[in-house]
């Protein structure tokens, strides 16, 4: 659950940890430094890691890399092949190394997914391992598994390694890109101690760790000489732990932090504030309005079109988020490749006056409307403006947002099917493929607890039949195939198109953009540093 929290609310939540002192250091000794403002981390553990991102991503390198555009390369893997999107032959390349200096070979992969996907061990992401065959049997519904490895995982050679999947998935190798962490490699001496390897991990990455993780205190990464992938461009990292994302943005104006991901909180105000060192880059964070469709009085599709007419995105983003996110038009962001443009087409058009009509036609709205979130994620001010239109524009007399003491109260509440009104609902992808948010929204199995109770055999089909391609063009048209065969019921409106923020202090020159973060270790500094 740890998991699908951070996922649900990443990119919606102010990230959170304790001030660390000090900047990130002068390059006068020819050495780049930067230094990042982050969450505590708790673990760094790929397998384990739910806060971690961007950690993990410099300490450990994935098998694939997708870029800002969504394109697919290859990183630790020399290839990713199959003929049927279910038997998979990854060749590994030759000379990478762990930063204790053993060799990253196919069992280095094969014996930390046995690891990450066994039941008992509890590991966090061994839900990004579901799909490959064997792995019900490692997590039975009732007592101890009878075998400790994936069937579905066969070693070949010291580079080669096969993989069977459950079921057809040619997005399988965007599914093994950076953001996947259960995915990585561990080496060998991981296992001697796995607790204290989450403390000071030995990655495949461009950065190795100097000291083990203590809690609340700053981590510092060096360069990785011996890494095989793309050079960094900075060859050392701090990353500061904040227990308050305010505190940090006020400490990057003062030059004492280099970078930070922007609370929702000063979003509205981050470009006037850093100017040149304010970004905005596109997100893989999907933002709805859920309905609770267990309710009669939101069953007629009309009373939900009504909704989603009613509210004037683009003014609550003026407001809340600087204008910063964007009214959403589709199902998924337009940073997963093929996302159709203008799918939402008038449902997602502000016309309170067609608002009206139609929730006349459907018969108007009986009682109070309440609207429920997760309380203490800095969501407050989205969620009330949500109220006030909704109670301007349709003329419903008694409209809330109340928030709930936490994310678990609100978690409880939504799969209870015990909320009356419209509620928080969003997805942040983990890889670049619309059937990330697809199956997570719409599935049953999709893992997102917040989601809409929207489930049909059509969509699971047709889903299905999207993730049997192997041709990357044809899979892009069977999810956009989807996407409209869900528009026919509108379960729910779309609202946003979620962009990440950054700032950073006058030491930086230029931030990498990536696929839904930046490429931390290709941050540029000013020529003066």
């Amino acid at each position: 659950m740890k998991r699908a929290a951070a996922v649900l609310l990443v990119g919606a939540v102010a990230l959170v940890g304790c001030s660390g002192g000090g900047s990130g250091g002068s390059a006068a000794d020819g050495i780049k430094t930067i230094s990042y403002a982050v969450d505590d981390p708790v673990t760094l553990n790929p397998g384990r890691q739910t806060i971690a991102f961007a950690q993990d991503r410099v300490l450990f390198s994935s098998l694939t890399f997708v870029d800002k555009d969504g394109k697919l390369s290859y990183l630790n893997a020399e290839s990713v092949t199959s003929a049927d999107a279910v038997h998979w032959t990854i060749k590994l390349r030759p000379n990478w190394t762990f930063h204790n200096g053993e060799k990253v070979t196919a069992e280095s992969y094969v014996k930390a997914w046995n690891t990450v996907a066994y039941g008992p061990n509890a590991w966090e992401n061994s839900g990004q391992l579901v799909n490959i065959a064997g792995y019900d049997a490692l997590n039975p519904a009732k007592g101890k598994p009878a075998t400790t490895q994936l069937s579905g995982l066969k070693v070949v050679d010291d580079l080669t390694f096969t993989v069977t999947l459950k079921a057809p998935d040619g997005q399988f190798p965007t599914q093994l890109s950076q953001a996947q962490t259960g995915f990585f490699p561990l080496p060998e001496a991981a296992y001697k101690d796995l607790d204290g390897f989450g403390k000071k991990p030995i990655g495949n990455g461009p950065f190795k760790m100097t000291d083990p993780y203590q809690e609340n205190e700053p981590v510092t990464v060096t360069k990785y000489d011996g890494y095989q992938g793309p050079k960094p461009a900075v060859d050392e990292i701090t990353f500061k732990p904040y227990t308050d994302m305010t505190t940090a943005y006020t400490d990057v104006q003062a030059g004492n932090t280099d970078i930070l991901f922007v609370p929702a909180a000063r979003m509205a105000q981050v470009k006037k504030d850093f100017g040149d060192h304010a970004y905005v880059f596109q997100g893989l964070g999907m933002n709805y309005l859920g309905l609770p469709l267990w309710d009669k009085r939101y069953q007629d599709i009309r009373v939900r079109e009504a909704i989603s007419m009613a509210i004037d995105r683009q003014a609550v983003s003026n407001v809340i988020y600087g204008g910063i996110w964007e009214p959403a038009t589709a199902l998924t962001p337009p940073g997963e490749p093929g996302t159709p443009v203008g799918l939402c087409g008038d449902l997602c058009k502000f016309d309170p006056a067609k608002a009206k009509q139609l929730l006349a036609e459907a018969g108007g709205f009986s009682g109070t409307m309440e609207i429920r979130y997760p309380g203490g994620a800095g969501l407050d001010d989205l969620y009330n403006a949500y109220a006030n239109q909704l109670r301007q524009n349709l003329g419903i007399k008694d409209v809330t947002a109340t928030p709930t003491t936490d994310f678990p109260e609100f978690q409880k509440l939504r799969t209870g099917g015990n909320l009356s009104g419209p509620y928080f609902s969003r997805w942040g992808a983990l890889y670049a493929s619309q059937q990330n948010t697809l199956r997570s929204f719409y599935t049953k199995s999709g893992g997102c607890t917040n989601c809409i109770p929207y489930y049909t055999p059509q969509v699971e089909q047709l889903l299905a039949k999207a993730d049997a391609e192997v041709d990357p063009e044809k899979a892009i048209q069977g999810y956009v195939d989807v996407q409209k065969a869900i528009m026919k019921d509108f379960p729910a409106p779309p609202m946003f198109f979620e962009k990440y923020a950054y700032a950073t202090s006058d030491r930086i020159a230029g931030l990498a953009e990536g696929a839904g973060a930046i490429n931390l270790e290709q941050t540029t500094l000013a020529a003066d540093n």
